[in-house]
């Protein structure tokens, strides 16, 4: 089935043997990138509010009970009688009340809560519990000191107000739905009583509630930074995981196709160099005259061009098919020790006549004591009259080129060809490196080439283990460097003794 192009681009790039990994993916993307856009108000956001509340209230639902607990038996044993054992018992069932609810609501998934609906269930249970603390305001104690029992209420609504602010500043009104009529009452006793130590307390009590309220706000504000955060974090590992699974099947896909033309050029060396040879073998016949003369010089000419064209489209197919097999992994190196130096000469003294026709110097400057090589020579001679070819394409009449064969710093080999030519500038040199890529200056100054020839030392060069650097200055010239490592060095072994030197020995 042909492959539909649409103009989402790679978006939609999935990886089809892990759907579910996809599809987890994509949904997780469109529920974080929801939550960013979540304000106070929003459903799903006040669904996270009040999960986290249930939470607080979990977590804290001994708490209050505990403080419940001790004033009831301090005020049982202070004189209070049983009327504070019943305030005990409804205060208690209140908040086991708000717990249970609580316990239910954070059991359930937040998708299926109804924020309205529940946040009125937590303020009504609130309420309720607020009616037991009013409840406690209106207790008295006949047995004792009237000051004391009210200053005792006001240090216990105190402390109850500040748990209930720290615990429940996730769900916004639940202090002032506890505390609004508790307050109220001592108030309304403290007036009635028109005591100053009960007034003060009043008007503290007054002052505390609005105080511990905007404490609450500001927990909840924090609360409400920590979702955001939180699904910020969210977003991003979504994203990136997103991210990852359209770059990894991408990159497959491209690894594929890469991988298909490189077979596909590789098998068809055959295929392509068939007609060419017979087409170069004819068009050589012609122009010679082999077979006779020609009667019309324009087709002589005519056979030299086609000839020549034949000729550089052999090359060009040549070169295709050496890098082909080099990405494809099916270029075989065919490795015995080697000289360098020999070979290098060799190429310099190939390249020599192409030198002089453009006036340029080839200047040699060799190591002569360089042990031999273990490496591919059909490959390493390619190497370096790809380099001496670019060279001499790229330097003007009158120029130089000097090339060096001599040890690295780390005890390898290295080839290196320099130029005075126009040089590259620093910002196409990645362009020259890659298949089919030429410099701006270069291509306009020289011959026009294939941009294969140094995508193609860069591959043999990686077969044997070793590196190519390519520096290069504009106007001032340019130095390609082939290096092969300390590995491909093959010791020299000593000389066997002969049968005197050994009979001495003996």
């Amino acid at each position: 089935m042909p492959l539909q192009r649409s103009n989402t681009a790679d978006k939609f790039i999935v990886d089809r043997r892990k759907r579910h990994r996809n599809s987890d993916v994509a949904r997780a993307v469109r529920k974080t990138r929801d939550r960013l856009s979540q304000q106070a108000g929003n459903p799903d956001f006040d669904r996270e509010l009040l999960k986290l509340h249930a939470g607080a209230m979990t977590s804290g639902a001994v708490a209050i009970p505990l403080l419940v607990l001790a004033i009831a038996a301090a005020g049982w044993l202070a004189g209070v009688g049983n009327e504070i054992g019943l305030w005990a018992l409804f205060t208690l069932i209140c908040y086991t009340i708000v717990a249970f609810m609580a316990r239910r609501i954070e059991r359930t998934e937040a998708a299926e809560l109804n924020p309205l609906q529940t946040r009125r269930e937590f303020l009504l249970g609130h309420f309720l519990c607020g009616l037991g603390w009013g409840w406690f305001v209106l207790l008295g104690c006949g047995a004792c000191q009237v000051d004391q029992f009210q200053v005792v209420k006001a240090v216990v609504l105190l402390f109850a107000m500040a748990g209930t602010a720290l615990m429940a500043s996730s769900l916004s009104g639940a202090l002032l739905a506890t505390f609004a009529v508790p307050v109220a009452l001592y108030a309304y006793v403290a007036t009635k009583l028109w005591m100053p130590v009960e007034a003060v307390l009043a008007g503290l009590l007054v002052l505390s509630l609005p105080f511990f309220v905007y404490v609450a706000r500001q927990l909840n504000r924090a609360s409400l930074m920590v979702l955001s955060f939180r699904s910020e974090k969210d977003a991003l590992i979504a994203e990136l995981e997103t991210a990852k699974s359209m770059s990894d099947e991408a990159r497959r896909r491209a690894e594929d196709a890469n991988l298909a033309k490189s077979r596909f050029l590789a098998s068809m060396s055959h295929e392509l160099r068939t007609p060419l040879n017979a087409i170069l073998g004819f068009s050589e016949v012609m122009a010679n005259e082999v077979l006779g003369p020609m009667s019309n010089p324009t087709y002589r000419d005519y056979a030299h061009d086609v000839h020549d064209s034949g000729q550089h489209l052999l090359d060009l197919i040549n070169e295709i098919l050496d890098l082909s097999r080099i990405e494809a992994g099916r270029y075989q190196l065919n490795e015995e020790p080697v000289m360098l130096l020999n070979i290098v000469e060799d190429c310099c003294h190939m390249m020599e006549l192409k030198a002089r026709n453009k006036d340029i110097r080839l200047i040699q400057d060799f190591e002569q004591t360089l042990p031999r090589l273990f490496a591919d020579e059909r490959a390493v001679r390619q190497i370096t009259l790809n380099l001496l070819s670019n060279a001499i394409k790229f330097t003007a009449t009158g120029g130089e080129i000097r090339v060096r064969v001599g040890w690295t710093a780390g005890g390898g080999q290295y080839i290196s060809v320099k130029d005075n030519g126009p040089g590259i500038p620093e910002d196409e040199i990645p362009v020259v490196l890659s298949a089919f890529g030429q410099g701006s200056i270069a291509i306009k100054s020289a011959e026009q080439g294939t941009g294969l020839g140094l995508p193609i030392v860069q591959g043999l060069l990686a077969m044997h283990g070793g590196e190519f650097e390519l520096h290069s200055k504009l106007r001032e010239g340019t130095e390609a460097i082939a290096i092969f490592p300390l590995s491909r060095v093959m010791e020299e072994l000593p000389a066997l003794p002969t049968a005197a030197v050994a009979a001495r020995r003996r």
